[in-house]
């Protein structure tokens, strides 16, 4: 059973069910009942009784019951790196190391970042008026995650709402909805109200379509395709409601003439293969000094040559399967359309034999000589494949970097100060590394530029997405007759 509603564990009433595959193997985990609109219903609904409780709470309180929830979750670590493992084929290895102690630590910083939800002080800024802020939470907050990252992304849409106040529907993928459940069963056992946290798993056309349109959802928060969040923007507009979008990426790896090489490969390797490049701030465009390009492209075919598939609950396996087998399909059709106007210098193809056969495997893939234009290079691959670009001047760096429709994040690697600054102030993207890629921590915000979407994960900035902001002014002269209201009426 995937759904919980108002503190229940239920199966969906939609009358279907699918299969939750192992990717990695093939194998049927079991099946997962998919939610109707009216579980969608039911779940908004519970939201909703719940929030008349849950936004009265006070911070002291909510900062308690999250900061049970990270000893629970604390206390399940294995549980939900192997769940996680299960479901989206990803190496033990990452779930372990990335995945489960990122979200985590996710929950503790929220459940400090709780007690500091402070608006403007007090002052007069008319001569007769005192102004306040108070930061108010929103309502009711629909959301819809990703298979990519179904634990993390779980954790990043849940915490902020619920830490500032609101209750939430989330819909996770219907092909990885373990994790997602597990996560959100945890706050119930820390004491949370029933109805704070609620999971349905649906179909995007059908479960998260409704949720997203529902008109006791205050606010949609969404991460996955610029595509789809084209969708869900339009879905909102029919009830103006707030709206909050992780979108695609297509991250450049600019690499300068000073940079120091063997950091750089090394980093592009990591940085392009996580989680399989199902990850939408991969680094999946490098762009290198011509004078280093030969030797970047050697050192990193060299890397992707030792990465090791493998069976995913191996502690040695160093990259796991995409998600579905249609997935990998796409990527690979995409590797194939490109072999007609560039060279695939390594990988391009995925296992023919043995064990990893049966899984929904790819090789890292390097492919150099595509133009800038080129769909391999322009669109995004979700997969584990690397282009290599030249350029020759530092404008031209920051040119191809920018030359994108997604601006999720970037990197740029050098030894020089002044190209570090010039880079990461001319770089569009909302997060650009210098010399490294990848890593995140709870206390930075996460969101993009352009068609990579707006507003922020994790962070205290996140809470601006989540909450309103109200000005109260109050009268401080206990007159009746104010002067403005001459320009109204002259009784006055």
């Amino acid at each position: 059973m995937y759904q919980l509603i108002d503190g229940q564990v239920r199966t969906g009433s939609a009358g279907e069910e699918i299969d939750l595959l192992d990717p990695s193997t093939g194998e049927s985990l079991g099946s997962v009942d998919l939610a109707s609109t009216g579980d969608v219903d039911d779940a908004v609904a519970a939201a909703g009784r719940a929030f008349e409780e849950w936004s009265r709470v006070t911070p002291a309180e909510r900062s308690g019951l999250l900061a049970k929830t990270a000893e629970i979750l604390e206390s399940r670590a294995e549980e939900l790196a192997q769940a996680e493992t299960a479901q989206c084929g990803k190496p033990i290895r990452l779930s372990r190391e990335f995945d489960v102690p990122g979200s985590i630590d996710n929950v503790a910083f929220f459940a400090g970042a709780a007690r500091h939800l402070s608006g403007m002080a007090s002052g007069e800024y008319s001569a007769d008026h005192t102004s306040t802020l108070r930061r108010e939470p929103i309502g009711v907050v629909g959301s819809i995650a990703p298979w990519n990252y179904p634990l993390q992304m779980a954790a990043w849409k849940i915490l902020p709402a619920v830490a500032a106040g609101n209750t939430i529907v989330l819909k996770p993928s219907e092909l990885t909805p373990t994790t997602s459940v597990l996560f959100a069963q945890a706050f119930l056992d820390a004491g949370v109200p029933a109805g704070v946290v609620n999971v349905v798993t649906g179909r995007g056309a059908d479960a998260g379509a409704h949720l997203m349109r529902h008109d006791d959802v205050s606010m949609v928060s969404f991460t996955g395709s610029t595509r789809v969040g084209r969708t869900v923007l339009e879905a909102a507009a029919t009830n103006a409601k707030r709206v909050h979008l992780e979108l695609g990426g297509k991250a450049p790896f600019v690499v300068f003439e000073d940079a120091d090489l063997e950091a750089a490969v090394h980093g592009a390797v990591a940085g392009s293969l996580i989680n399989s490049g199902q990850d939408c701030t991969a680094a999946t465009r490098a762009i290198v000094h011509r004078n280093l390009h030969d030797a970047f492209v050697e050192g990193v075919a060299e890397l992707f040559e030792q990465v090791v598939l493998g069976p995913t609950r191996d502690e040695g396996s160093d990259l796991g399967s995409l998600i579905s087998f249609e997935h990998r399909d796409k990527v690979a059709g995409m590797v194939e359309r490109a072999r007609g106007y560039a060279t695939v210098v390594c990988g391009g193809r995925s296992p023919a034999d043995g064990d990893l056969a049966k899984g929904a495997y790819y090789r890292p893939t390097l492919i150099t000589g595509a133009a800038p234009d080129s769909e391999i290079v322009t669109d995004e691959i979700f997969g584990p494949v690397l282009t290599v670009v030249p350029f020759d001047t530092d404008d031209e760096a920051i040119a191809l970097a920018n030359d994108t429709v997604y601006g999720l994040a970037a990197s740029a690697w050098t030894t020089d100060v002044y190209r570090a600054g010039r880079a990461t102030r001319e770089i569009q993207a909302g997060c650009v590394w210098v010399n490294d890629h990848i890593p995140i921590i709870s206390e930075m915000p996460h969101g993009g530029y352009k068609q990579s979407g707006f507003g922020k994960d994790m962070s205290h900035y996140s809470f601006e997405e989540y909450t309103q902001v109200k000005h109260v002014m109050t009268d401080i002269t206990g007159t009746a007759r104010k002067e403005w209201h001459r320009t109204i009426f002259r009784g006055a």
